[in-house]
């Protein structure tokens, strides 16, 4: 997920307001980044990763349709995901860190170089940046005790059963359903399950069509229950 070293940073821009788009897109450009694509909300900032492969996802939280917390988690298996949005609820920033993005950044309180700065040393891994009132309300947050640490690892889960509710897949086709979510090629995908590469398309193309989708991404949010 890294850029090569002396490649520029590629940036997918998230935000439902288009205002608020072409101007971290123009403020971007001029600083050295590639604005590769834009999207309005999680489900289209999904199938737009996919498809392009950013280095990392400045994302909004509040968007109609799939939000930027619930998107965090998929886009943070595709690329580095840096948060941009008004909103300094504890709640909402805790969420989205553990939902795996890597920085939080509020409107207002960075300035320019501050966003390139943040943008760089994320896709570098040099730092998980936080504005100062995402900073205090990470911190009364872990005060009152409302981002617990992370659960110990569960026991290995029995093998999968049928369920009622699992949008008309199999659950061989589930397995490779939750691969997909997690961000795995088909070749890893067939590695971890001990098959072809070929049976792992077909599962793909069976499950594209129980879906109604055509792309990873908008799988991705049907199977996460965002886009039902």
């Amino acid at each position: 997920m890294t850029a090569p070293v002396g490649a520029r940073v590629r940036a997918l821009v998230v935000d439902d307001n288009p205002v608020v788009r072409a101007g971290l897109a123009t403020l971007l450009r001029a600083g050295d980044v590639d604005v590769v694509g834009e999207a309005v909300d999680g489900a289209h900032a999904l199938e737009e990763a996919e498809r392009l492969r950013p280095d990392i996802v400045l994302l909004d939280v509040r968007m109609p349709g799939v939000d930027g917390v619930t998107a965090a988690g998929p886009l943070s298996a595709l690329a580095k995901v840096l948060m941009l949005s008004y909103d300094t609820d504890s709640d909402v920033i805790g969420q989205a860190i553990r939902n795996g993005a890597t920085g939080y950044l509020v409107h207002g309180a960075f300035s320019v170089d501050e966003l390139l700065n943040a943008v760089h040393d994320t896709v570098a891994g040099r730092s998980s940046p936080l504005s100062p009132p995402a900073s205090r309300a990470v911190v009364e947050a872990l005060r009152g005790g409302e981002i617990p640490p992370p659960p110990p690892q569960p026991a290995p889960p029995p093998p999968p059963v049928p369920v009622v509710d699992n949008c008309g897949l199999s659950p061989r086709e589930a397995e490779v359903m939750d691969l997909i979510a997690q961000g795995h090629s088909n070749g890893e995908i067939a590695a971890r399950l001990v098959v072809s590469e070929y049976t792992v398309k077909n599962h793909v193309n069976r499950i594209f069509a129980k879906l109604g989708v055509r792309t990873r991404g908008a799988a991705m949010a049907r199977w996460l229950g965002t886009a039902r």
